[in-house]
């Protein structure tokens, strides 16, 4: 089974019905949901989505949302081994290093983001929701 670590801009995608991506966005969760792919997100994912979307949203609908994707997306399981590795990334984008240190952690084949330009030092391909679909569809 396809493992994959989805970045925060996903989240924040389907939580908010961001047009231009919301489709593709849920796609990736619904695939999570059937048992399709395994997905991750990073530890630190759900306090940066938390903060992004309670500005926009009602915070029990924030919690209800983050529940509901913790009943068929894990958490990666990091560690201080896992922050210093990501320190030690060149990435401009200290968060952006530790999406790719909790990709790593968890064996991830692919880190699911919209913002692919940011991952072109990664050791595991990003794609973003409309690649990984067409990649889905070659399988």
């Amino acid at each position: 089974m396809i493992s994959v670590l989805i970045d925060t801009d996903v989240l924040i995608d389907v939580a908010l019905g961001r047009e231009d991506f919301v489709e593709s966005s849920s796609a990736i969760l619904d695939l999570a949901e059937a048992n399709r792919i395994k997905a991750f997100i990073a530890w630190h994912s759900i306090s940066n989505f938390y903060y992004v979307v309670e500005a926009d949203s009602k915070t029990a609908s924030i919690l209800q949302f983050i529940r509901e994707l913790l009943s068929f997306v894990k958490v990666a399981p990091t560690t201080t081994k896992d922050a210093l590795y990501a320190l030690d990334l060149d990435f401009k984008d200290f968060e952006d290093a530790m999406q790719v240190a909790a990709a790593k952690v968890c064996n991830a084949d692919y880190l699911i983001t919209r913002n692919v330009k940011h991952y072109s030092k990664s050791p595991i391909p990003a794609l973003s929701p409309n690649q990984f679909l067409a990649k889905m569809r070659s399988f």
